[in-house]
């Protein structure tokens, strides 16, 4: 059984990329309403997120986030997130961008989705089989939507 968290981890969104204008300051405060969200509910399975010191979301460019997605994932080409069971959850923003033409939504959703997406992740869920991917987005919906409540979505 896992114990409750003592703290509750620092969370920081840097934005490390140029190609894209950001707006941290939105994603930082969907960052931690997101987290508390999490943290008030038990885990998918045993997980580290509460007793993670910090939490880093980092958004790159995709030239970096190919270069991850290669090293750590033995895959070509970039993706639109990668998250370390460390507490490091790496953004593609020109995946973001892309994804939000293709979808018809904003890149700045399309990031609140991939960092609510990377939370969830160390949170113990997992999307390599159809179920989990299901149970997965259905939990993104859900978080995504109560930490945009107050904010209108984006």
């Amino acid at each position: 059984m896992n114990r409750p968290p003592t703290r509750t981890p620092r969370i920081s969104v840097r934005n490390l990329q140029r190609k894209v204008a950001i707006d941290t300051a939105s994603l930082q405060d969907l960052a931690e309403r997101a987290l508390m969200i999490l943290l008030a509910h038990p885990p998918n399975r045993r997980t580290q997120l509460g007793s993670l010191p910090e939490i880093s979301i980092l958004l790159i460019s995709d030239r970096r986030m190919s270069s991850l997605h290669s090293r750590f994932l033995n895959k070509t080409g970039s993706t639109d997130v990668i998250t370390f069971d460390h507490g490091e959850i790496f953004i593609s923003v020109e995946t973001a961008r892309k994804h939000a033409r293709q979808f018809r939504t904003s890149t700045l959703r399309e990031i609140q989705l991939y960092i609510v997406h990377g939370l969830l992740h160390l949170n113990g869920f997992e999307d390599r089989s159809k179920t989990g991917a299901q149970k997965m987005e259905e939990a993104q919906q859900k978080i995504l939507a109560a930490a945009t409540l107050d904010r209108g979505g984006d």
